[in-house]
């Protein structure tokens, strides 16, 4: 079995990730999406330790002081961030972790933990991306005008990444990150012991010693 691993996704505002991510999840139940830390107030329905770990403001921030988070930042009034002994856990079982967040959470887990497989998410074109922004609806102009010139700085980033997936369509996409997951699983550092685990597979057949 592989070791586990932390996958980091980012992009853009109006590349997809939401999207993407959403349908990654739910064609690969083996995947563990990485649960936050929040000073928020939960919201009906929401389970602390399973929709987010839910803190108070002195708890955040003794966390941050002990060094206990990948990344954190400050968001409309409320604290955010990535929990190392969480994400830790699972990759110790062998998990595969998954973090959808923005570019500069993303920079701030690789100066911390460097192991971990960070993929940039692209639109077709900016001309695509400016559209899609515009067709979801949901901001004024000037917000659209300010999320895009944010785009292209953030472009800038991208060789901070190990991978880059255009978001062409959303199910091109994600077979796109399924390959990258296969292939990390595949990387020799990720085996403890590559000829245990192919002796393992020759369990309940005779084995000839005199070839070992």
């Amino acid at each position: 079995m592989s070791a586990g691993f932390l996958l980091v996704l980012s992009g853009p505002s109006g590349s997809g990730k939401g999207t993407v991510s959403e349908r990654l999840m739910e064609k690969n139940d083996k995947i563990i999406y990485s649960t936050s830390v929040t000073t928020r107030t939960p919201r009906p329905g929401e389970v602390n330790g399973e929709n987010y770990f839910f803190a108070t403001i002195d708890e955040f921030e003794e966390m941050v002081k002990k060094g206990e988070l990948l990344e954190y930042a400050f968001v409309h009034t409320n604290y955010y961030g990535t929990p190392k002994k969480f994400v830790f856990d699972e990759i110790e079982k062998g998990e595969i972790v998954f973090l959808e967040i923005d570019v500069q959470g993303a920079l701030q887990i690789k100066e911390k933990y460097k192991e971990a497989v960070f993929i940039f998410l692209l639109p077709p074109t900016m001309d695509e991306l400016k559209d899609r922004l515009i067709k979801r609806d949901t901001e004024t102009q000037e917000e659209i005008n300010t999320r895009f010139k944010n785009a292209f700085k953030e472009l800038d980033f991208v060789g901070e990444y190990d991978y880059f997936v255009v978001n062409e369509t959303v199910d091109q996409a994600v077979a796109d990150i399924e390959n990258i997951i296969a292939a990390e699983k595949l990387r020799v550092k990720r085996h403890k012991d590559i000829k245990k685990e192919v002796m393992a597979e020759k369990k309940g057949e005779e084995i000839d010693n005199s070839i070992i």
